[in-house]
C-alpha cells in the first residue's frame, strides 16, 4: 500500500491500495456482444460495436492490450487468413470498439477473434463470437409489399401464404419480414421464434423495421409453405380513443414484405419472395385491437393455412403496395415476448357462466384460457386493475379515454367463440393490456377451474443487471413493484400505462431512465426509442410529448420538462455504458431543441412545459421547473460539444447554461433566506439535484428542504419532477436518513403507502382514492429504483469516467436498516456494495470488477473510524478492481 497525494482539492488524503497478490483464478473474456447482443443476425450498423467483459478476480486486475481480428470463416480467422479487420494489438483497458475494417457486406456472417492480456501482460484464453449483417439498404430488398384487397374498416386479419420447394439441399436459410402493422411467421405450420408484436412501433411513414430469422431448421425437402399473419396494431387502428390513434397519416390496410434467403450446399442462392404469387384469405381473428382487445372465432380455423398440403383454392390474390417508407431499418434489439406464466391465485365462481380469476398481481400483457363448451358459446374475457365491492372487475379507472361508437368494442376485453370439439385454447396475438383480475363471462355454462387460465407477463426481454435486498419487507417489495411497473411499461419503447394509454410518454421516459439503467440492460430499447424522436421532431426543434405518435402532442405545453428526453435519455446512455454514440446521433437534435426553446425564451427563462404533474398538494412554479430543464439540456449540449470536439458549440452552450442558472437565481433564489420560490419540496430539492445551487448555498437549501419535510409531516409533497429529486437531494447533501424515512412512509402519501395497500407496481397517483388519474401501473413516480442504489448502496456514475470506469462508492448506512445489498452488472461486470450492522460495528463489503477503478467514500460517524486489512484508513479512498472488506467502528 502507498499514499497518494490529494485528487481533489476539496477531499481528505486518500489511500490508494493495490494488490498484486498471487492470481487465484485466470483472467477470462466473456459476454461477447455485437451491437449489445450476443450473436446478433441482421445488423444494420455499417460499423458494427463489438463488447466484451473480461473476468478476472484478482486485486488490480485490469486489461493491459486487446486485439480484435474479423472474417468470413472461422477456420481462416484462427489461422488468421482471410481477415477483413485486424485492430493490431492495442495497449487499452477499452472493451467497447467499434469496428473498423474493410466494408461489411450484406447477408453476410462474421466471425471475430478476442485476444486479451491482463495486468500482467500475460496473454488469456483466446475467444470467438461472430455476427450476421442484414439487408443494410432497402434496394437490397427483393420482394414486394404485399396487402389483401381491403381497406382500413375490415375487421378480420389477414392470412397469408405461398408454396415453395428448395431447389437443392439447403446449408442455410434466413427470413426477412418488415411489415407495417403487426405479424407472426410461420413455416410448415409452426411458428418462427418467440417474439411477441413484432415489429416495434414507429412513425411508420419514415421508418420501418424488419425482423431476421434463422429459419434453416424449418426447411424441409420437398414442398415448404410459409404463413403470414398481419395484426393492425399501430398501423391500422380502428379503435377510438381521446389521442386520436384512427387518424394517423400513415392508417392504412397492414401490409408486409417478406425475403427468404435460401443458401444451397453449392453456394448458389435462392430468394423466395413476396409478391402476386401468394395468396390471402381472412380466418378466425374477426378483429385485433392493440389499444382494446381481440376477437376470436374458432369456427372460422382453417386447419393447416400455414402448410403445404393445405387446399388454398378458395383463398384470394393479393394487392401489391407501395412501401410505407423509404427506410426500412433492422429491428437489433431485446424483443418483446411472453416472458414469465403467471398461475392463477384464487378464482371465485358466482355461477356457471360468470367467473373470476385472480393473479395475485398487477401486470401487463396476456391471459390464456383452456375451456371446453358448445358450438357457438361466446365468451367474454375481461381484464381489469381492480375489483368492486360485489367482486366483478371495476374498469373505471382505466377506459376513460376509450371512445367507442358502439358495444362492438369492448375495452380490454378479449371475445372467444368456441367450435365446440373438445378443449379449445385462445391467448390474442395482437394485444396486451394491463390487469390482475379476468373476468370470464360466457353465453353457456362452462366448468373452469383455477388451472384454466394462466397470465403471460409480457415486455421487452431486457436482461436483467441490477439487484437488491435489505433487512426491509417494505423496501424488497417496494423495488420489485418499481420493476414490475419498469417492464410493464417496456414494449420497444418505455410507455406511461399498459392498460389506458399505452402512450410514451416522453417525461415518464426520462424520469425512469435510471432506474431502468439500474436494474436492465435496455439500451437497445432506447436506442431504438430516440431515433422515434429524431422521427417526430419538426424541423423548427419541436417535439410531441408522447413518441411514437399519430399527430398528437406537438401542443403548448410539450415544454422542456417531458420532452428533455432528446437530451436527458442520450446522457445516461453515455453515463451508463461509456458508449457515446446514441448522444452523437441526436446532437443535432438536441442543439435544434435547445435553439427552439432559447428563441421562445424570455430572459433565459421558459414557461415551456406541463409542470410539476400530479402533487400532492402543492404547486410549483411552471416557469421555475421548465426553465430549469431547459438548464439541463443547455448544459448536456455544451458538455456533448466538448466531448465531440466542436469548441465553438460547447463555448456558446456552455454561456447559455450559465445565463439560464443566473437568471433562475435571480428571479426564484432568496439566498438570504436559502429558498427557492415559495420553498415546497419539489423548488428546494430541483435546484438541488439539478446543480442550480451555488455551492455555497447548497447546505442551507438542503437544510431548509429538510426543515421542509419535516413541517409536511415526514411525507412527500410531490408531484413527478419533485418524485425524481427528492430523495437524491437529500442524501446527497447530509440528509439520509430523512430520504430513507421518506422513501419508505408507510402512510398516505408515499411509495410505502402503495405497498402496505396491496400495490404491486407502481400508481399514478398517490391517493389510490383519486378520482382522475389513476393508473394502478404507472412507471412516472419510478426514480425511487434508482435511488435505492444510489442513496442507499451508493453506487455513483463518476462523469469524468463514465461506463462505472471508476465507480463512486457513497453508501449511507441509514437508521431503519440493518443490513443493504446492491450489486450492478456494469459494462466492466458485476460491482457489489453491501452493508452489515452489528451491535459494535458496520461491515462493508465491496465488489469492484476488473477493468474499473473506485472512488470509496465512507461516511464520517462520530466515534468511529473506518478500517481496512485491521488498519485505520481515511473515510475516502481510492481502489482498483478487487474485493475489499471496510470495517467501521
Amino acid at each position: 500500500m502507498k499514499i497518494t497525494k490529494p485528487i481533489l482539492a476539496f477531499t481528505i488524503l486518500r489511500l490508494s491500495i493495490f494488490f498484486v497478490n498471487n492470481a487465484a483464478f485466470a483472467a477470462q473474456p466473456a459476454e461477447l456482444k455485437c451491437e449489445y447482443l450476443v450473436r446478433p443476425i441482421g445488423v444494420d450498423n455499417p460499423k458494427p460495436r463489438l463488447s466484451w467483459l473480461m473476468n478476472d478476480n484478482r486485486q488490480g486486475a485490469f486489461q493491459q492490450a486487446y486485439r480484435i481480428s474479423v472474417g468470413t470463416d472461422s477456420v481462416q480467422l484462427l489461422n488468421k487468413t482471410s481477415i477483413y479487420w485486424d485492430s493490431g494489438k492495442v495497449r487499452s483497458s477499452n472493451n467497447l470498439i467499434t469496428y473498423n475494417g474493410s466494408a461489411l457486406r450484406p447477408f453476410t456472417k462474421y466471425y471475430w477473434r478476442l485476444e486479451l492480456w491482463d495486468k500482467d501482460g500475460k496473454p488469456v484464453k483466446i475467444v470467438s463470437s461472430n455476427f450476421e449483417m442484414g439487408v443494410m439498404l432497402t434496394e437490397n430488398w427483393k420482394g414486394t409489399w404485399i396487402s389483401d384487397r381491403n381497406d382500413i374498416n375490415i375487421l378480420p386479419a389477414p392470412y397469408f401464404r405461398k408454396v415453395f420447394q428448395p431447389a437443392k439441399p439447403v446449408k442455410s436459410a434466413r427470413a426477412y419480414l418488415a411489415a407495417a402493422g403487426l405479424y407472426e411467421l410461420y413455416l410448415n405450420g409452426k411458428k418462427v421464434g418467440n417474439h411477441r408484436l413484432d415489429p416495434m412501433y414507429t412513425r411508420f411513414d419514415r421508418r420501418n423495421l424488419y425482423v431476421s430469422y434463422d429459419v434453416t431448421a424449418y426447411i424441409k425437402q420437398g414442398n415448404n409453405a410459409v404463413g403470414v399473419l398481419l395484426g393492425n396494431g399501430w398501423y391500422n387502428h380502428q379503435s377510438l380513443a381521446v389521442w386520436n390513434f384512427d387518424k394517423a397519416p400513415w392508417r392504412a390496410r397492414p401490409t408486409f414484405c417478406f425475403d427468404l434467403r435460401i443458401t444451397y450446399s453449392d453456394g448458389t442462392v435462392e430468394i423466395i419472395k413476396s409478391g402476386s404469387d401468394w395468396k390471402t384469405s381472412l380466418g378466425p381473428i374477426i378483429s385485433n385491437s392493440i389499444y382494446t382487445a381481440e376477437h376470436y372465432d374458432a369456427r372460422l380455423e382453417q386447419k393447416g393455412w400455414n402448410t403445404a398440403d393445405f387446399e388454398d383454392s378458395k383463398w384470394h390474390g393479393v394487392t401489391l403496395r407501395a412501401a410505407p417508407s423509404k427506410n426500412i431499418v433492422a429491428q437489433v434489439m431485446h424483443p418483446i415476448t411472453n416472458a414469465e406464466e403467471i398461475t392463477v391465485k384464487t378464482m371465485r365462481k358466482f355461477d356457471d357462466t360468470t367467473y373470476v380469476f385472480d393473479l395475485g398481481r398487477n401486470i401487463a400483457g396476456v391471459s390464456k384460457i383452456k375451456v371446453k363448451g358448445e358450438k357457438g358459446t361466446v365468451i367474454h374475457l375481461r381484464h381489469a386493475e381492480r375489483l368492486y365491492a360485489n367482486g366483478h372487475t371495476d374498469m373505471s379507472n382505466i377506459d376513460v379515454y376509450h371512445r367507442p361508437k358502439d358495444k362492438s368494442d369492448p375495452f380490454q376485453t378479449d371475445i372467444f367463440i368456441l367450435k365446440g370439439e373438445g378443449e379449445e385454447e385462445f391467448m390474442p396475438l395482437f394485444n396486451y393490456k394491463g390487469f390482475q383480475y379476468i373476468e370470464v363471462n360466457s353465453s353457456a355454462p362452462i366448468n373452469l377451474t383455477e388451472k384454466s387460465l394462466v397470465g403471460y407477463f409480457m415486455h421487452s426481454n431486457v436482461p436483467s443487471v441490477g439487484q437488491i435486498s435489505s433487512s426491509s419487507t417494505l423496501v424488497n417489495k417496494l423495488w420489485w413493484a418499481t420493476n414490475n411497473s419498469y417492464l410493464s411499461n417496456l414494449y420497444g419503447f418505455p410507455t406511461d400505462c399498459p392498460q389506458r394509454e399505452k402512450n410514451g410518454w416522453t417525461g415518464d421516459g426520462h424520469f425512469a431512465i435510471e432506474t431502468g439503467l439500474y436494474n436492465f440492460d435496455g439500451i437497445t430499447i432506447y436506442e431504438k426509442w430516440m431515433a422515434d424522436h429524431r422521427d417526430e421532431q419538426q424541423p423548427n426543434g419541436v417535439l410531441p410529448d408522447i413518441i411514437p405518435t399519430g399527430g398528437w402532442g406537438y401542443g403548448t405545453a410539450n415544454g422542456t420538462d417531458w420532452t428533455s428526453t432528446i437530451a436527458i435519455i442520450p446522457w445516461n446512455i453515455y453515463m451508463f455504458y461509456g458508449d457515446s454514440k446514441l448522444l452523437k446521433d441526436n446532437y443535432r437534435s438536441i442543439k435544434s431543441y435547445v435553439d427552439y426553446v432559447e428563441g421562445t425564451s424570455k430572459n433565459y427563462l421558459t414557461t415551456f412545459g406541463r409542470g410539476d404533474w400530479v402533487p400532492v398538494k402543492s404547486t410549483s412554479d411552471l416557469e421555475y421547473t421548465s426553465s430549469i430543464y431547459f438548464y439541463i439540456d443547455a448544459d448536456i449540449l455544451a458538455k456533448a460539444a466538448k466531448l465531440f470536439g466542436n469548441q465553438n458549440d460547447y463555448l456558446q452552450y456552455r454561456a447559455l447554461a450559465e445565463k439560464i442558472k443566473q437568471a433562475i437565481n435571480a428571479k426564484f433564489f432568496n439566498k438570504a433566506t436559502g429558498i427557492y420560490g415559495t420553498g415546497i419540496q419539489t423548488e428546494l430539492s430541483m435546484a438541488l439535484q439539478w446543480n442550480i445551487v451555488p455551492e455555497e448555498s447548497r447546505q442551507i437549501v438542503a437544510d431548509n428542504l429538510a426543515a421542509r419535510v419535516k413541517a409536511d409531516g415526514m411525507h412527500i409533497d410531490v408531484g413527478v419532477l419533485g418524485a425524481k429529486s427528492v430523495l437524491n437531494a437529500l442524501s446527497d447533501n447530509g440528509h439520509s436518513n430523512m430520504a430513507y424515512k421518506l422513501a419508505t412512509q408507510d402512510t398516505y402519501p408515499g411509495w410505502g403507502w402503495w405497498i402496505v395497500n396491496g400495490a404491486t407496481t407502481l400508481h399514478e397517483n398517490w391517493d389510490i382514492n383519486a378520482t382522475r388519474d389513476i393508473s394502478d401501473n404507472h412507471m412516472m413516480f419510478g426514480e425511487i429504483g434508482a435511488w435505492f442504489f444510489k442513496g442507499i448502496a451508493g453506487i455513483k456514475i463518476d462523469e469524468q469516467h463514465p461506463g462505472f470506469k471508476n465507480i463512486l462508492l457513497r453508501p449511507h448506512f441509514v437508521d431503519g436498516l440493518t443490513h443493504f445489498e446492491a450489486s450492478y452488472k456494469g459494462p466492466h461486470g458485476q460491482i457489489l456494495s453491501s452493508w452489515k450492522k452489528t451491535a459494535n460495528k458496520i461491515s462493508y463489503h465491496v465488489i469492484i470488477p476488473a477493468n474499473s477503478t473506485a472512488s470509496v467514500e465512507i461516511p464520517v460517524i462520530a466515534g468511529k473510524k473506518a478500517y481496512l486489512n485491521g488498519k485505520a484508513i481515511n473515510n475516502q479512498i481510492d481502489v482498483r478492481a478487487g474485493e475489499f472488506t471496510f470495517e467501521i467502528k
